[in-house]
């Protein structure tokens, strides 16, 4: 054993100490953004059933999830709304008093200082649940960026520090940047859906959202989850017309194409743990299959460690919870 020759890498492993020494990936409290979902009517607060923990909140309730998320440190929130009334061209999310407008005056005047991104689709808010104008059962990309376009101007209006379209359209950041300068928000940056596969991670958020397509799918307009070159020109596109930020989703199976799309571009990249990502986890550690902060946080750095600055997660509360011991 005298003359053998090897290197210690152990060494570095030694103790907890040691370890957090030379660790070369740190998942922070500023790393998160937290979904809600606000719906309309008064006093709902509901669980959804395919998302433990996760609820529907009601305008009424929202002051008391912010009350939380603030003094938990985390300062971003996305909203997705989910509203009583839907119809063809999803009017409700332009509509000045729709419910993501109305969740985030409030928020605003309660929390001025919390970053508010705003999703920016129709998908919610389409009788079809498609993310855009149906005609002869087609999903028409043009017709759909005016709405968008209008969802957006609407959302910065009501007082929204991001627009985070994620419908997919062809040339839908091209269309909101013009939008929102033409209103006078060209200080407001475009948290950019790049690369968003048709996945079926997404079944859970449907359950919250109320939007899943009552005929077809999305695979016209989503991506397919056997391609990583396209990943990056559809990132490219969405640089070259405005983006601020780029978000690749889902995350887990496709922490290839983050790295991709951190080399590629240098724009903060952010990491969606989607819906299907949580309520996995979710249901095995309620099973005692894993030990859900171990599997979390594990989580959560690889993502990091892929090349996200930011990570949407719907563990936000929990993982601030377990950053703070």
């Amino acid at each position: 054993m005298k003359d053998m020759q090897f290197k210690r890498h152990r060494r570095l492993r030694s103790s907890a100490n040691m370890r957090a020494l030379v660790r070369e990936t740190h998942l922070h409290i500023d790393d998160l953004i937290y979904p809600i979902f606000v719906v309309e009517g008064e006093n709902i607060k509901k669980e959804i059933s395919s998302m433990p923990g996760i609820y529907n909140l009601s305008l009424d309730q929202l002051k008391g999830e912010m009350d939380e998320v603030v003094a938990l440190g985390i300062k971003s929130v996305l909203l997705f709304g989910v509203p009583n009334e839907k119809d063809a061209e999803g009017s409700g999310a332009f509509h000045n008093h729709g419910i993501v407008q109305e969740a985030t005056r409030l928020i605003k005047k309660i929390y001025p200082e919390i970053i508010i991104i705003a999703d920016t689709c129709l998908c919610e808010y389409t009788d079809h649940g498609h993310c855009g104008v149906i005609a002869d059962g087609k999903i028409l990309n043009d017709p759909s960026l005016d709405l968008l376009a209008k969802t957006a101007v609407s959302q910065a209006e009501a007082g929204a520090d991001i627009i985070a379209p994620s419908n997919m359209m062809d040339g839908f950041v091209a269309a909101i940047r013009k939008g929102l300068d033409e209103a006078g928000y060209e200080d407001i940056p475009i948290m950019s859906y790049a690369v968003k596969y048709a996945s079926a991670f997404y079944g859970p958020f449907r359950d919250a959202a109320g939007s899943t397509p009552q005929f077809g799918d999305r695979k016209t307009y989503q991506m397919d989850p056997a391609n990583r070159l396209e990943a990056l020109r559809e990132a490219e596109s969405d640089v070259e017309e405005g983006a601020d930020f780029l978000i690749v989703k889902p995350t887990l199976s496709y922490l290839d194409i983050v790295r991709d799309v951190k080399n590629e571009f240098n724009l903060p990249v952010i990491a969606y743990n989607v819906s299907g990502e949580y309520s996995l986890i979710k249901a095995a550690a309620q099973n005692g299959w894993v030990d859900e902060k171990t599997i979390v946080l594990e989580t959560l750095t690889s993502m990091k460690r892929a090349g996200s600055d930011l990570i949407i997660t719907y563990f936000a509360k929990d993982v601030a919870k377990w950053l703070a011991e």
